[in-house]
């Protein structure tokens, strides 16, 4: 298909094959909380695609809109699930956003302003919190995962990229 790559395919081990495509330039991958459905960013495709595991085909391709951001600027990279897997929450490069995914409809319930150029994202042990990395502005957001709030900006020194929080 068009707008399509095969770095985004799936591979089966024992079968020794890839199936399935993604938007172009996958970035990060992640399974839900029962492995059904894996949940991919395509950061120059500007898109999130979920995969159903079994079948190995797309459920859903999620386009982003942010009102003032132009296309351009929603990149994904970093991607997360709630514990109870009901949110999904797609850190959207240099759109500045984060976007909260409804995991059942496939729809965005809201945008979260966060610092410049946000990649990753992490939640604290309890999920009360989730953390992202802003790697222009050089900070890390805090959301409140309850509120969905962004409630505290870190400073933390240039280009924070990645994070991993300590249990």
């Amino acid at each position: 298909e068009a707008g399509k790559v095969d770095a985004g395919k799936t591979i089966d081990a024992e079968a020794l094959k890839a199936d399935g495509l993604v938007g172009t330039r996958p970035r990060h991958a992640v399974f839900d909380k029962d492995g059904g459905r894996l949940w991919v960013t395509a950061e120059v495709g500007g898109t999130v695609h979920v995969m159903d595991v079994a079948s190995r085909k797309e459920l859903r391709s999620i386009a982003f809109t942010i009102p003032g951001v132009s296309k351009d600027k929603i990149q994904p990279v970093g991607l997360v699930l709630n514990a109870e897997g009901t949110l999904a929450f797609a850190a959207l490069g240099p759109a500045n956003h984060v976007a909260v995914i409804d995991t059942a409809t496939f729809q965005v319930v809201k945008y979260l302003l966060v610092g410049r150029r946000v990649w990753h994202l992490a939640f604290t042990p309890d999920q009360s919190r989730l953390l992202t990395t802003n790697g222009v502005s050089g900070d890390v957001s805090v959301i409140d995962a309850k509120t969905l709030e962004v409630v505290k900006s870190i400073p933390v020194g240039r280009y924070p990229w990645g994070i991993a929080i300590r249990p």
